[in-house]
């Protein structure tokens, strides 16, 4: 499983403990350091969802009444083979996505660790409860209670810019229920997810319990479609998750979709404590997480000191290759993905906005971008850039901040600074997200709260406790004796 291949490698699904050959469309896989073709990515399409969808039933045939004793000891084995292998893992990470190496070693540890999170938490998961079904007369003499149990075959579908950490964050709570997995990764998050895989096999898993299918959209729609996947887990792009929740159709789908996360920074604030902590949230790994800090909301009074100190500690960021473990900044996983974002940035530009801090872009790099006296109706307000970019808006008190910090179809994590505890409270509760950090970014996250988004950010939570309930479902039985 080594990082650097001879030639180009294919890459086919991995099902029921082996490698599958099959054919398919061929996809180029760039690295995007270099521009070099490092795979060849082979689409399963229906054909091989369906293999891998018949295995993932039959392990789920067999193990369905696994008990939790023997969940905990799969899912601790699995954290033992993945601490064994975080430099692989690691490696994998910064060469096939871009990530800075020391984001991805970190990203490899987390991976570890959310996994024994999740062994450990699975004894303490409440199971379900007593109903007190005498509350209404005709449930007299009646004794009813509910339990967990799994939905069966599980399809997971995760995104590039984690290809580690939101594996794992939808396969162990899954297997921690009682499913069976087929995870369908995003084409730059192959290899991770397959080297997973033979990690997994090769630390005890049972054959079919854990699978991966190769491919882009056609696999993931056949695999959010098919007739035996009973909940599907996904983390994208608001369209993707639309397109994937129609193909689903009427079963449990989970998903964590865009953003556009707002930052607030109240006057009261600590302003470089502020700047620095926004700074690392909006262009560290070159601002590709669904709640990198996006839109800076900045009380009018304090607007430019902050912003001196915002550009100045954006500034300090070092910007250069991914192998590099002082690289803060290192390139995007794709050419088309910097272009993209470039285009935002002119867009807002054409519009009347201007930089406090001009982006340059080198092939697939992009340095961290501010900008000011962005419009609403320019591309970098309305959209999720997933870019090195961040603008910088006043406000006028604290009802203008929350009016800016809501102007979004996304809501999934957001941040507020401030030494006012009435403040952070009045944000709380009038701020449409899932998620809220006082005096972190928006791009802090911990691993055992429920994290989600509102509006079209998503359905459903993850965090450890959370997703196990998620990917399993309540039954009720009833006794009259």
């Amino acid at each position: 499983m080594g990082v650097m291949e001879a030639g180009p490698a294919r890459l086919t699904s991995y099902v029921g403990g082996t490698a599958l050959n099959h054919d398919g469309a061929v996809l180029d896989l760039v690295r995007p350091q270099d521009g070099t073709v490092h795979a060849h990515l082979v689409e399963a399409g229906a054909d091989g969802v369906a293999a891998a969808v018949a295995s993932a039933k039959a392990a789920f045939a067999a193990h369905r009444k696994s008990t939790i004793a023997q969940r905990v000891a799969w899912l601790k084995a699995a954290q033992a083979a993945v601490a064994a292998n975080a430099d692989l893992i690691a490696d994998l990470i910064s060469a096939d996505v871009g990530k800075p190496i020391r984001l991805a070693r970190f990203e490899a540890r987390r991976s570890a660790e959310f996994i024994e999170a999740t062994a450990n938490a699975l004894p303490h998961v409440p199971a379900g409860e007593v109903i007190p079904v005498d509350a209404t007369a005709n449930g007299a003499g009646h004794f009813g209670f509910t339990r967990r149990v799994p939905y069966g075959v599980v399809g997971a579908i995760t995104p590039f810019n984690a290809p580690a950490n939101l594996l794992v964050q939808k396969v162990a709570p899954a297997i921690a229920a009682g499913n069976s997995v087929v995870v369908k990764p995003a084409p730059s998050g192959t290899r991770t997810a397959l080297a997973f895989a033979r990690l997994l096999r090769e630390a005890g898993w049972p054959e079919g319990l854990f699978n991966v299918v190769t491919g882009d959209r056609e696999t993931a729609l056949a695999l959010a479609g098919h007739a035996d996947v009973a909940a599907v887990s996904f983390t994208g792009g608001t369209t993707a998750g639309e397109a994937l929740a129609r193909a689903a159709g009427i079963k449990k789908f989970c998903s964590e979709l865009g953003s556009n996360a707002a930052n607030l920074v109240l006057a009261d604030a600590d302003l470089a404590d502020a700047a620095k902590k926004i700074a690392a949230a909006g262009f560290e790994a070159s601002g590709q997480q669904c709640i990198s800090a996006q839109r800076v909301l900045v009380d009018r009074a304090v607007l430019d000191a902050f912003a001196e100190k915002f550009v100045t500690a954006a500034a300090a960021l070092r910007v250069g290759a991914a192998e590099d473990p002082a690289t803060d900044v290192g390139p995007m996983v794709h050419r088309a993905s910097a272009d993209r974002v470039m285009a935002m940035c002119h867009d807002a530009i054409a519009k009347g906005a201007r930089y406090l801090l001009e982006p340059r872009q080198d092939g697939c790099i992009v340095s961290p971008a501010i900008l000011a006296d962005v419009p609403r109706t320019a591309r970098l307000w309305q959209e999720e850039v997933f870019g090195p970019v961040a603008i910088l808006v006043p406000f006028d008190g604290i009802d203008a901040a929350l009016d800016l910090a809501n102007d979004s179809p996304f809501g999934l994590q957001g941040a507020v600074f401030t030494a006012s505890l009435a403040a952070a409270m009045r944000v709380s509760e009038d701020f449409e997200v899932g998620a809220l950090w006082v005096n972190e970014a928006s791009r802090f996250r911990l691993d055992m709260y429920p994290f989600g988004g509102m509006k079209l950010s998503g359905t459903g939570r993850e965090g450890v406790r959370y997703a196990i309930e998620e990917l399993s479902q309540l039954k009720f039985t009833g006794f009259r004796p």
